[in-house]
């Protein structure tokens, strides 16, 4: 054991729980065929175009990525109809969150979150220092009345996952605009859209038009969900220019590699992939829905590509021994919660027929 001595404010930080992979769960349960659906992956994959362009990158391997990600803020320039100098780009939308608590949380500052939402939040303010304010949910989304209540003068930022993960729902957009208008131009507002794209919602507030009257509004959105490159770790940041001048003394030099911004480049253009895997996942997402309805079960009403379903009976352990995967989320006063992944039809079908014979006491 290290006599070391750790930072005091890593002392009590849990690592993320990722839990077994597929092949441990194979080897585990003896089973020939895992489904998983735990990871919020889009199991559609990626624009074709994405991967003759990775192919056609292949041969740049030994040289260092372009520090600057030109190309891919360009494009996003262009998408978005914004100056190129609102944009940063990372390896992950979550190394944004990194860098924004490194650039402005000092020791003792505050940071208001949900109680249920996105872990690495805490994580990364705890980690420089910052003390976490956690607000309950209300229905399993954000309570932003209460968390506007939390404000205090050593209030630096406050998150708003939205729509959230892992329950899956949207604050209303009337709320959210006073929200962001009643907050004081000193603390940063930061709503993560990681699945802005899979939202169908008339009650979903279009945040990107808000930039140019609230310079403290910074919007994270990413790569990693329905344009299908979470394995290229990309995503990015919009904000006001000052903020990313800031950011940028604190990000690594080569912090996004080749392949990732080629692949993002492709992916962006290629809206047809993108809107095609929307509509499938709304048309799943309906189905599973009304499934768990006829079954009894509660779930948070969903915006995104998973959805969190609550029981009064444990029934996700028995799941993944049945090939399964799903991630386990605690819900207080109930015997079991669980986020699952939507899948295609076939994986949809598994997992309900499998959760009506675990009901039924029929599963293996």
């Amino acid at each position: 054991m290290s006599n070391i001595q750790t930072r005091r404010a890593v002392e009590g930080i849990v690592s993320y729980p990722l839990g077994d992979s597929a092949e441990e769960i194979k080897e585990k349960y003896q089973l020939q065929t895992v489904r998983k659906m735990s990871d919020n992956e889009n199991v559609y994959g990626c624009s074709n175009r994405v991967k003759e362009v990775i192919s056609q990158n292949l041969n740049q391997l030994s040289l260092y990525p372009d520090g600057t990600t030109s190309r891919l803020i360009a494009k996003l320039s262009a998408f978005y109809q914004l100056g190129k100098e609102r944009f940063l780009i990372g390896n992950g939308s979550e190394e944004i969150i990194r860098l924004l608590t490194r650039a402005y949380i000092n020791p003792g500052d505050e940071a208001i979150m949900a109680s249920m939402t996105f872990p690495r939040y805490e994580t990364n303010v705890v980690i420089e220092g910052g003390v976490a304010i956690t607000v309950p949910m209300l229905n399993g989304a954000h309570d932003l009345s209460n968390m506007y209540e939390e404000i205090t003068k050593k209030t630096k930022m406050i998150f708003v996952c939205n729509p959230n993960n892992p329950t899956g729902t949207i604050v209303g957009k009337e709320e959210l605009l006073q929200l962001i208008k009643n907050i004081p131009q000193h603390i940063l507002i930061i709503l993560d859209e990681a699945y802005y794209e899979y939202v169908c919602s008339n009650n979903y507030l279009e945040s990107v038009p808000l930039l140019y009257n609230h310079p403290n509004l910074v919007i994270l959105r990413t790569f990693s969900k329905v344009y299908g490159l979470a394995s290229l770790r990309i995503g990015y940041g919009i904000m006001d220019p000052a903020i990313v001048k800031e950011l940028h003394k604190v990000k690594e030099v080569f912090n996004v590699n080749q392949l990732a911004q080629v692949a993002a480049e492709t992916a962006l253009d290629d809206q047809e992939f993108i809107k095609g895997c929307a509509v499938k996942n709304a048309l799943e997402r309906a189905f599973v829905c009304e499934q768990l309805d006829e079954m009894g079960f509660g779930y948070f009403p969903s915006e995104t590509n998973f959805v969190y379903v609550y029981a009064h009976q444990p029934v996700a352990a028995k799941l993944i021994t049945n090939g399964i995967i799903v991630r386990q989320i605690m819900l207080s006063g109930y015997a079991d919660a669980f986020r699952i992944t939507l899948g295609t039809r076939e994986d949809n079908e598994f997992f309900l027929t499998t959760l009506n014979e675990i009901v039924r006491e029929k599963a293996v």
